[in-house]
């Protein structure tokens, strides 16, 4: 949500931020439909005010005696009363209009972020590892690793397409992965872990932008609560309509869990394997903090999850995102996109964006500095470190063999219970 006294005060300027993000300009209408709001308010404003003054001016004739005087008055006040009922109704409307007309108007991109209409037009920023040089044509995930314990079909069976189903050591490896990760998180990168709820209501989507905007994508309950996309709805929504102390910042969550996402838009893309799933488990990182310290947050969760590519040995690059790629939310967002030799190309695995005091102002939440007065929105952080069936899929391709089997890397052992291959069932 923007501050509405930023198109107040710099019309022109928010147009032409806006229009980098390839939006028409919005502030005639934004401050058109304010105006009309304030002038109904001021209306509000001076009927209260005149309301008071004749029920003053009742009883000083209650007191002399001058009863006839006193009713006309009191038919005055019912009438103005009645006048400041449908003034109410009115500004209630067009506040509430204005409210989702900004809404929807995404986060501005920050003055570093390139402009660009797609994913063509992001920058690389950071490469990181060699691509291993196979003695063999390797294979995408899909091709082989049904035979390791990756069950499409029965999952479909049971569920419909965009599932999937793992057995044996399979499992065990996907569950390794996640452990690993958020230990890293935890215990190396200083997070707090949180085990959130996994089903949310309208006011935590909206806080985090996915609602109104993006309600096909998700996964909607018969008694109003949503299947959570990403654990940074809930994570984020922990300091919902708080005020922080600025000593307190920053703050910062992680959370394994799994993640549900209807896929509407996706249609024919990646119709095969765990690239894109309806279900999927990711470790989401959120931190909240100030201002100032925002965009150096963003680069420390950018190493947070590369720490784990390292770790893994697991070639990848680091993207700054174009403006027409960003998250409706984000001000800025950086992708990790890790090699995949099947495909012979990139592919995200991690986006971490800085999302400013975007989401806090959906959200009312705000830190008291600790100089100066008043309270001010706090900046929100979120990213994913890493999102577990895309590294599963990273490992299958990076570490197959000719023979089938898949070698484990050696910092996931700890967590295999002595399986350091996956073998063919």
């Amino acid at each position: 949500m923007h501050d509405i006294r930023l198109i107040r005060s710099e019309p022109e300027n928010f147009d032409k931020a806006l229009s980098r993000r390839g939006f028409e300009p919005v502030s005639e209408t934004v401050l058109e439909m304010d105006g009309a709001r304030r002038a109904l308010a001021l209306e509000l404003q001076t009927l209260q005010t005149k309301r008071n003054e004749v029920s003053r001016q009742i009883g000083q004739a209650m007191k002399q005696g001058e009863k006839d005087k006193a009713e006309g008055m009191k038919a005055e006040v019912s009438a103005i009363k009645e006048k400041m009922t449908a003034l109410e109704s009115d500004e209630a409307a067009i506040g509430e209009k204005l409210q989702r007309f900004l809404s929807a108007i995404p986060n501005l991109a920050a003055e570093d972020v390139p402009e660009g209409k797609d994913e063509q037009d992001n920058k690389e920023v950071f490469r990181w590892g060699e691509p291993r040089q196979f003695t063999f044509k390797p294979k995408e995930h899909a091709d082989f690793a049904p035979a390791l314990g990756l069950d499409f079909d029965t999952a479909a069976a049971m569920s419909g397409a965009r599932f999937a189903l793992m057995k044996g050591a399979m499992a065990r490896l996907n569950r390794a992965i996640g452990q690993y990760m958020l230990n890293c998180q935890t215990e190396t990168n200083g997070f707090t872990e949180i085990a959130p709820p996994l089903l949310v209501r309208d006011h935590a989507l909206f806080g985090t932008g996915q609602l109104p905007k993006f309600e096909e994508d998700l996964f909607h309950t018969t008694d109003d609560r949503w299947l959570i996309p990403t654990a940074e709805v809930c994570l984020t929504n922990i300091v919902r309509e708080s005020i922080l102390d600025e000593k307190e910042l920053p703050l910062r969550f992680t959370a394994l869990t799994p993640c549900f996402r209807a896929e509407a838009g996706a249609a024919g893309r990646d119709t095969r394997g765990l690239i894109r799933q309806h279900q999927f488990d990711k470790v989401e990182m959120v931190a909240i903090t100030t201002p100032e310290q925002s965009t150096a947050e963003q680069m420390r969760m950018v190493e947070c999850a590369e720490h784990i590519l390292q770790s893994l040995n697991l070639p990848y690059r680091r993207v700054l995102l174009c403006t027409g790629d960003m998250g409706f939310s984000a001000t800025r967002t950086y992708d990790l996109e890790v090699w995949l030799p099947g495909q012979n190309c990139y592919r995200e695995i991690s986006s971490i964006s800085d999302c400013g005091a975007f989401q806090a102002r959906r959200m009312g939440a705000r830190y008291r500095p600790e100089e100066g007065k008043g309270t001010a929105a706090v900046h929100t952080l979120n990213g994913s470190g890493l999102a577990v069936g895309r590294t599963l899929v990273a490992i299958l391709e990076n570490y197959q063999e000719e023979d089938g089997t898949v070698t484990i890397p050696e910092v996931l052992h700890p967590y295999m219970n002595g399986i350091t291959k996956l073998e063919i069932l």
